[in-house]
């Protein structure tokens, strides 16, 4: 799988070790940045990352900041990108399975290194419920993003 990882200058030391494991798990990365110490603004990266993910350039992405609120509301703002903050396995796992959640943001401040191990590796692993009501949930987030009234779908 080709994943778009992009980080501020608060979660370069985490994206390099997520980096690592995606590596190490077989995947292709696109190293959206920042790779130096100097103060960058995350909406910078988020947007180039997230382009990537809802064009098809990279079939996930993972974004990092200090607190993952950032990156994760930048994210979201792209028609396509269904970007979950997850802070242990469980809210990875679920971001998946019921949100067919496409990108996934870190708190670098807030996880350590093997919470985020088991995060990524349960994000990756985990496939959405395709069918039923997960499946009618995001097609009416398919329609707030076209500025659609999702109450009105017929899915």
């Amino acid at each position: 799988m080709k994943i778009a990882v992009a980080t501020d200058h608060r979660g370069r030391t985490l994206k390099e070790k997520v980096i690592a494991l995606l590596d190490e798990l077989g995947h292709e990365v696109i190293d959206v940045g920042t790779n130096g110490p100097e103060s960058c603004d995350y909406p910078d990266i988020a947007y180039p990352a997230a382009k990537h993910v809802a064009s098809g350039v990279a079939h996930r992405g993972i974004l990092i900041c200090g607190s993952g609120i950032g990156m994760s509301i930048c994210a979201n703002k792209i028609p396509g990108i269904r970007a979950a903050l997850c802070h242990d396995e469980l809210t990875a796992e679920l971001s998946r399975r019921h949100n067919d959640a496409n990108v996934l943001c870190l708190a670098s401040d807030a996880l350590g290194d093997e919470v985020v191990r088991r995060i990524v590796t349960s994000w990756l692993k985990t496939d959405f419920e395709s069918t039923g009501r997960h499946a009618r949930r995001v097609e009416k987030i398919t329609r707030i993003e076209k500025d659609e009234d999702p109450a009105t779908a017929t899915c």
